[in-house]
């Protein structure tokens, strides 16, 4: 299966509208404690929400900001400004797990079916599943064709919980997708080539996977990804190619590094990071050791040389409103 990388990613709020306490009281039961759920059995309730939700979303801009010609205040010679800094950003604010990426909506409500319930959605960027044990397939398909809907799914199904789990988690990554395509696009063309490699994408993948990250955003300097895990513990994936690592080289040169270094960056052995220096050796790196990890190799398009790194501090501002802190206060206030 072809893994796409969206620039950033992190778990969201589900929102289930059906009309049914008991299906729903039922469903919170079943579904997995890790998926944070938002329900609602009144449809204009839950409208009036999503709506307001969308209003007040952090990250509904993108970090472009386009120009023009200074001289000639025209807009036929526009420029465009990436404010890379901003991605990983994101996750210094603690409503980020509030974005409703997915609503699963039943189709029989006596104030609105589930169809036109998601035709009310369709300015906003959310996934919908259409979950329900009375529209027939004929109404599920009019609405893929309409593009009202992403899923359809029987309650009555075999298996129907573990499919609606699956769905779910399918459609939160291609939200992100989505809202990453303009900004990839842009990034690729600059130092940020890996973004758009599947064979990196993959590798991504697998390290979340491996190590329990639940968050991901792109780091700019040093370019790589940084990661989160469920209790906000951060870990950086510095990424460098053979000509990154030829310009450290050339650099600790230039500083006069010990020949140690010199020869394991010569022979891609080895992924710096240089943070107190400002990315590079300098005479203040004598310890290079500390700042440098075994590099590792993803073969996509080029080789991609990596390494995880612990996040100093002074990268963040005080620790990171985590997503299972998140789950703990919304079970806290449910209690109530």
């Amino acid at each position: 299966m072809k893994i796409t990388l969206p620039v950033y990613q992190h778990p969201t709020l589900v929102t289930l509208v059906d009309d049914s306490s008991s299906f729903v009281e039922s469903l919170v039961f079943q579904m997995s404690p890790s998926m944070a759920l938002k329900t609602f059995q009144d449809p204009n309730e839950a409208l009036r929400w999503l709506e307001g939700a969308y209003d007040t979303n952090s990250e509904k801009c993108l970090p472009i900001r386009v120009g023009y010609d200074e001289q000639t205040y025209s807009f036929e010679r526009r420029t465009i400004a990436l404010d890379v800094d901003r991605v990983y950003r994101i996750a210094m604010d603690p409503r980020r797990f509030y974005a409703p990426a997915v609503v699963v909506v039943d189709y029989g409500m006596p104030q609105i079916n589930g169809i036109e319930f998601c035709r009310s959605l369709a300015q906003l960027p959310c996934k919908k599943i259409l979950f329900t044990g009375e529209a027939n397939e004929m109404v599920a398909v009019d609405g893929f064709n309409r593009g009202l809907i992403d899923r359809y799914l029987k309650k009555s199904d075999s298996y129907a919980l573990d499919r609606l789990e699956g769905e779910i988690a399918s459609l939160e990554r291609d939200y992100f997708i989505e809202r990453s395509g303009t900004l990839k696009d842009l990034l690729v063309k600059h130092s940020y080539s890996f973004m758009s490699d599947d064979a990196f994408a993959t590798l991504v993948h697998s390290l979340s996977e491996e190590y329990g990250f639940v968050e991901h955003y792109l780091f700019p300097d040093p370019s790589g990804i940084l990661f989160f895990d469920a209790n906000g513990q951060p870990k950086l994936m510095v990424v460098e190619t053979k000509v990154g690592l030829t310009s450290h080289l050339e650099t600790a040169q230039d500083y006069a590094a010990p020949i140690a270094l010199q020869e394991a960056l010569k022979n891609e052995k080895v992924v710096p990071f240089f943070w107190r220096s400002g990315g590079m050796y300098t005479e203040k790196s004598q310890d290079w050791e500390q700042y440098c990890l075994t590099a590792n190799v993803c073969s996509g398009r080029e080789d991609y040389f990596w390494a995880l790194f612990d996040l100093p501090p002074v990268f963040l501002n005080g620790p990171v409103y985590s997503y299972n802190q998140f789950l703990q206060d919304r079970a806290h206030i449910a209690s109530f």
